[in-house]
């Protein structure tokens, strides 16, 4: 088997022209790397690989003067000049790297490859997720699959960035990933793109020892920890700039095809009712064929799809992930307990610790229990409520869960006995007379008043407070379902935001950034019911999300995370709305909620019922790389730029709406059925 590592190397750079010939400590920036390369022990030939544009005649010149071998080829298509290279070479497997990672560790290099070999994988890197410092960046493939994605790709940045196709089209290659045993290195930037980095370049190889040519990477941190200051001179660079331009100037990521979202949910239906887990992430809830079913990974506010198509998520896994996929510090932190074990025999530390710090964030927490999934925390809550007071009655207002309690009330009630769906009672928000209602039909009958605190109505001035003390009144226990709102309006959730503090409460989704945990909050006094109240499952104090839980409660506290999400929600809403007044649509189209969440609201018009409208818009926008099923969650790892193409795609969907429905066509030209709701509580 021969394996081959390829240099990719040019003069041109928009912020340091020539880096890759600039002098790095008396020795040109590509003979570092081409050291290192040599220096890979299961490597038979290192090439360098530039292209046929003049200003990299000198490349070739100085690989011809020091006997380093070269090709030259496209600028742009740098992914056909490395298909070239594997050809000439009849290379079985090429590792790539980049003449701006002068540190690059032939160690690394060699786990890479091994690993690529060993799972006998189509792909491996140590750059995705990043865990391992900023230059010290390869990536190994077979030449089966560099020939495929050479014949595949079509987007100007997988030509460009070579090996991009594959790491996103997971469900064609197995990929695998070298993460760095040593734990915070992501922030370290050894990688050559700017002035500032060759300023920092040239201080550092002082500092390295000078009988060591090609340098490991643990002796450029111990070089670094004795000159900490170093680190200050590139600490404000971007990682992965060039990438993200190339993304920007594509524009719109318009999805290429849904075909293997439709072979999955073929196989899906054979042995899973409706082909997924949930209704809201089932293919009753997506225009058919017009959005993606299945997806493969996520990256910060990024999902992929099994068809390879890339979105902005504004599901954001029907909101747990709040600070992002893959967020580095919940990941490292379930990566250490893992080590530790899952679940154990007996209570865990972790479980106090948790708890500790939701008593300290959430006004009413003065105890805690912890549950797997929401439904599960507002079913406790109703349990001890109904424990508490000796009633059974329950007067909601809003989404609840799937439980018999609540789901009864609901159009969804097919298998929940009557006599259980007749002690659930709904009441409008911000309709206190509704509340006042069911108070005089059942007076000294309701243990508790469960309302989701805001969803996409704002409460009007004194209706919450009101509700609590009216609650309190009849001698009911107030629970304020904090699943969306916790975390994500503030950090104590919608009863820090508003003041109005309920007895008990129930937090979810956010609370683990995608790990399933729940917690039941309160009183001491009612939470006490819980030492009777049977609230008690196998995994409640399962390890994994605690741990993500312990991160993300530290993290909150740490960063301004729910600030940015309301930054970022109050920059798209109002763009969004803004391309709604201007092609027309006030009247059938609008945003409600707050700025981390919104939901998109649409009302019938007299040439579109609503439903159609509203599956035309999820047509136009998830066919234009922007995942959604009617709701806009905004998480941490979101950006400015990915609000931008979400309004763009907003941008190219709106006229498409006002002209069908001008024409009072919209309906009939929609390629595919009318999604028809589930069921409506909001």
């Amino acid at each position: 088997m021969t394996t081959i590592a390829i240099i990719q190397a040019r003069m041109a750079s928009s912020r340091l022209p020539g880096k890759v010939l600039k002098t790095l400590g008396g020795a040109p920036v590509l003979a570092r790397v081409v050291r290192a390369a040599t220096s890979i022990r299961t490597v038979d030939k290192v090439i360098v690989a530039t292209s046929t544009s003049p200003a990299d005649d000198a490349i070739e010149t100085w690989c011809s003067e020091n006997g380093v071998a070269s090709y030259r080829g496209s600028e742009e298509d740098v992914l056909r000049r490395y298909c070239d290279v594997a050809a000439n070479e009849d290379a079985d497997v090429v590792l790539r790297l980049t003449a701006d990672c002068p540190l690059i560790d032939p160690s690394v290099c060699e786990q890479v490859l091994a690993l690529l070999q060993r799972t006998n994988a189509d792909y491996a890197c140590n750059t995705d997720p990043p865990t391992w410092p900023d230059g010290l960046d390869c990536w190994a493939v077979t030449r089966a699959a560099l020939e495929r994605a050479g014949r595949e790709a079509t987007r100007p940045s997988d030509r460009e960035h070579v090996l991009s196709f594959i790491r996103n089209h997971r469900n064609a290659f197995q990929c695998e990933i070298l993460r760095c045993p040593l734990p915070d290195l992501t922030a370290e930037r050894w990688t050559l793109d700017t002035p500032r980095d060759f300023e920092f370049l040239s201080a550092l190889v002082e500092q390295l020892p000078p009988d060591v040519e090609v340098p490991g990477y643990l002796e450029v941190l111990r070089a670094l920890d004795s000159a900490p200051e170093l680190r200050k001179i590139n600490a404000d660079s971007q990682r992965n700039e060039g990438f993200d331009k190339s993304l920007a100037e594509e524009g719109l990521l318009q999805a290429e095809s849904f075909e293997a979202s439709g072979r999955a949910l073929e196989r899906a239906l054979k042995v899973i009712p409706l082909g997924a887990q949930t209704f809201s992430r089932s293919h009753i809830q997506f225009p058919e064929g017009q959005a993606p079913l299945f997806l493969t990974h996520g990256d910060g506010g990024h999902v992929w799809d099994v068809d390879g198509n890339e979105y902005v998520d504004l599901v954001c896994g029907l909101m747990p992930v709040l600070l992002g996929y893959r967020d580095p510090d919940v990941d490292e932190a379930i990566t250490r307990q893992l080590a530790r074990g899952i679940t154990f025999s007996l209570a865990t530390e972790l479980e106090a610790e948790v708890a500790e710090k939701m008593v300290r964030t959430i006004p009413c927490a003065e105890m805690v229990r912890f549950g797997k999934n929401g439904s599960d925390a507002t079913a406790g809550a109703v349990r001890v409520a109904r424990a508490a007071t000796g009633r059974n009655r329950i007067a909601v207002c809003g989404y609840h869960g799937w439980h018999d309690w609540y789901v009864g009330a609901t159009s969804r009630n097919k298998g929940i006995p009557e006599s259980i769906r007749g002690l659930t009672q709904t009441f409008q928000y911000n309709d206190l007379s509704s509340l006042e209602a069911l108070f005089a039909a059942y007076p000294g009958e309701f243990a508790a008043v469960v309302l989701e605190p805001m969803n996409m109505i704002d409460p009007d001035p004194g209706f919450l407070e009101s509700v609590a003390k009216r609650t309190r009144e009849e001698g009911a226990v107030l629970v304020f379902d904090e699943i969306i709102t916790g975390f994500r309006f503030a950090n104590g959730g919608a009863q820090e935001l508003f003041g109005v503090t309920p007895d008990l409460a129930t937090f979810g989704k956010a609370m683990g950034n995608g790990m399933p945990i729940a917690a039941v909050v309160g009183r001491s006094d009612l939470m006490a019911e819980m030492e009777e109240v049977f609230f008690s499952s196998t995994f409640g104090g399962e390890a994994l999300s605690l741990t993500a839980a312990n991160a993300v409660l530290d993290k909150v506290q740490r960063e301004p995370v729910v600030e940015k999400l309301w930054q970022l929600g109050a920059e798209l809403v109002d763009s969004i709305r803004q391309s709604i007044t201007e092609n027309g649509l006030d009247d059938v189209i609008r945003i409600r909620g707050k700025a981390p969440w919104t939901v998109i609201d649409i009302a019938d018009h007299p040439d579109a019922r609503k439903e159609a409208t509203k599956t035309a818009l999820l047509a136009g926008l998830n066919t234009r790389g922007v995942l959604t099923v009617g709701v806009q969650s905004i998480c941490y790892a979101h950006t400015i730029k990915d609000v931008w193409r979400v309004v763009e795609a907003y941008n190219a969907a709106l006229p498409e709406i006002k002209a069908g429905i001008d024409a009072g066509t919209l309906e009939e030209n929609l390629k595919c059925p009318v999604i028809e709701p589930v069921f409506k509580v909001r």
